[in-house]
């Protein structure tokens, strides 16, 4: 069995603050936090380097018109890097704080993106009723597909979650209309694992069965911003896993009270 790829620490426990224990339990992002390098760098993006060169039609996928947002999407993964301590920007290649250098492939600007950053990166468009999934590159996904979801709408994408109402689409949908390019918003949430692995696609009506085992906490912090050229919402998702043990003792005593 190989070692699991862990965070030493959780920074935050969502069902310990009032704000972000229920649905959608969406804050601000403070400053320009939207994208993060953690303890498990290396060996998160170890794995997404390797699924990428695997099977990259498993792990990414981009629509036609989607095209113009990806490419404004690596525009600002570029100018957000460039700023964090450990990047290397060139014109032609970028090196990460592990070492590894990616060469700057402008025709895949999607597939480039998610080789610079520990989050998942998905691009929602509006399609005149609501967004709809266009582009993502989902090395890590928690119990859903890449390819049952793009081209979906986000109530369709949605369909099998539990609590998931009318209402909370309503809501998120709402939501989505009035991000703005100058403030990103998040949420996380969390959920306890028996099995460390990060990439854990389901099909839609295969439900993950319960842990046998509670080792792990899997907590996803997932950001929302809109490009303001193209006026895509792009949705990140930075996965968290640490052991149980690892928690602080408050956040596993309130671990009870939230029905975790």
């Amino acid at each position: 069995m190989t070692q699991p790829i862990l965070q030493s620490r959780l920074p935050f426990a969502p069902w310990m603050d009032p704000r972000t224990a229920r649905l959608p339990g969406i804050l601000p992002v403070e400053g320009d936090d939207w994208l993060r390098a953690d303890d498990a760098f290396a060996g998160q993006m170890a794995e997404r380097d390797a699924r990428l060169a695997s099977d990259p039609a498993l792990v990414h996928a981009l629509l036609p018109q989607a095209r113009a947002a990806a490419e404004e999407l690596l525009s600002a993964v570029l100018a957000k890097v460039a700023k964090v301590p450990g990047y290397r920007v060139g014109a032609d290649a970028v090196t990460r704080p592990d070492g590894v250098i990616v060469p700057l492939d402008r025709s895949r600007p999607l597939m480039t993106a998610g080789r610079l950053v520990q989050e998942d990166l998905c691009l929602l468009q509006h399609d005149g009723t609501e967004h709809v999934l266009t582009g993502a590159v989902l090395c890590f996904p928690a119990s859903w597909t890449l390819a049952e979801k793009i081209g979906r709408a986000m109530t369709r994408i949605h369909v099998p979650v539990e609590h998931y109402t009318d209402d909370v689409a309503r809501r998120v949908q709402r939501l989505f209309d009035a991000i703005r390019p100058e403030q990103a918003l998040w949420r996380m949430n969390a959920l306890v694992y028996d099995d460390p692995a990060l990439f854990q696609p389901r099909p839609e009506g295969a439900r993950r069965p319960p842990p046998v085992e509670r080792l792990y906490m899997r907590c996803e912090r997932q950001c929302l911003l809109r490009l303001p050229d193209t006026r895509a919402v792009v949705f990140t998702i930075h996965t968290y896993l640490v052991r149980l043990e690892d928690l602080e003792p408050e956040a596993r005593a309130g671990m009870v009270a939230a029905g975790l």
